[in-house]
């Protein structure tokens, strides 16, 4: 939508072909349908890339300021919540109405349950589109359409075959921003709790990222923004066939040894605590029952009569609590994918093909993803309204 309202903009004829019943649908489900629409921090380390100084090739020629113009153009007034930006009435769809009303006023033809069967460059130049009801010629043809995410909303994966078609490399989609399972028999008991953690993924002895938030505890593994922020290195490691291991520290705001210093403390200032009794109040019941059992301590019996090896158990539980990552959930559930159009192939000033002139790839589509908080509909917006600047003003 974006690309096509900038490319209209330029004065170009444009026709959007929607693979869905209506446009905008998976905008709908972003920021839990209150549409984070950006974030006012953006850096280079809030997107990976395999050339990692693309991203911010392309959104330094269209930064965030840029977009909130684009929304104050569209109508929507924004509001700033610690530097997260959403749409004032916190309604997803009433960004993706102001979208659709700009499309019907620059005159934007737009046929929906389109699926396209041909795509292929013509002699001399332009592009020869077959849908399964039309046929259509263009001189430029953006590809918008999304990774294998969420493939209810639309994201089903056909975009990169079609990239594939025009020679483009393409980087093994996985899953990101996703649930991680886990081996152990704990996580049913601990189904359903929500705590402060760091999650820390490791491989083959090396740390491959970690993040601090709430964490949520599930029946399969682990799930919360934390979870989702690292979730693609282990997508990529699982991919590789490499063991993979999460350490959840349960106190991220205390070293190991400061752990086990309030626990000895605590302890020796409530002795007549029974097991079971003595992390209540400090963590959720059912993840202190499982910790105290790993680390030993005897539900029924006194703190008291629990010795300095115990507790010294006790934090190495509490601060590095050990899950075998066995995988992720499933497209289905993934926000986003990592992986996709190799980006060394696509020219970050306007998105066009390196390979095939007046072709432009954007969005999720690419070899981009961005963390949680707005950073992957910015990479929307901004790769979308280059293209379509770009391809829209191609003859001017």
């Amino acid at each position: 939508m974006a690309a096509g309202i900038m490319a209209a903009r330029q004065n170009a004829k444009v026709i959007l072909l929607e693979h869905m019943d209506r446009v905008g649908k998976k905008l709908l489900s972003t920021g839990n349908g209150r549409c984070n629409l950006t974030n006012l921090s953006v850096n280079a380390d809030c997107y990976r890339c395999s050339w990692q100084e693309f991203p911010m090739k392309v959104l330094e020629r269209f930064d965030v300021w840029t977009t909130l113009a684009f929304f104050e153009e569209l109508g929507i007034l924004t509001k700033n919540k610690n530097g997260y930006v959403y749409p004032n009435s916190e309604q997803a769809a009433a960004v993706s109405d102001l979208f659709r009303l700009e499309l019907e006023r620059l005159g934007i033809e737009i046929f929906t349950n389109c699926h396209i069967k041909q795509l292929k460059r013509q002699k001399g130049k332009g592009f020869f589109v077959q849908t399964d009801t039309k046929q259509f010629c263009a001189d430029a043809v953006i590809l918008a359409t999304g990774s294998m995410a969420a493939p209810a909303t639309g994201s089903d994966g056909s975009g990169y075959e079609i990239a594939k078609r025009f020679g483009h490399k393409l980087i093994p989609p996985l899953p990101a921003l996703v649930q991680l399972c886990c081996e152990g028999k704990h996580f049913k008991q601990l189904a359903g709790v929500r705590c402060e953690a760091r999650v820390s993924l490791f491989s083959c002895g090396k740390k491959l990222a970690e993040d601090t938030g709430e964490v949520q505890l599930t029946d399969y593994g682990i799930s919360g923004i934390p979870t989702f922020q690292v979730s693609r290195f282990a997508s990529i490691a699982l991919a590789e066939q490499k063991p993979i291991t999460a350490l959840l520290d349960f106190f991220p705001g205390r070293s190991r040894a400061d752990a086990e210093i309030f626990l000895k403390q605590r302890a020796f200032q409530m002795p007549h605590l029974k097991g079971k009794d003595f992390l209540t109040g400090v963590l959720h019941k059912k993840l202190a029952a499982v910790l105290l059992k790993l680390a030993g301590i005897p539900a029924e019996q006194t703190i008291g009569e629990s010795d300095a090896a115990a507790l010294h158990r006790l934090a190495a539980q509490i601060k590095a609590f050990e899950a075998k990552i066995t995988g992720t959930k499933s497209f289905e559930q993934a926000q986003v994918c990592c992986g996709g159009v190799d980006t060394r192939e696509v020219c970050p000033k306007t998105l066009e093909s390196r390979l095939v002139p007046d072709l432009y790839l954007v969005g999720e589509l690419l070899d981009v993803d961005g963390i949680c908080g707005g950073y992957n509909l910015q990479w929307a917006w901004s790769t979308g309204c280059l293209a379509g600047i770009h391809a829209g003003g191609r003859n001017q």
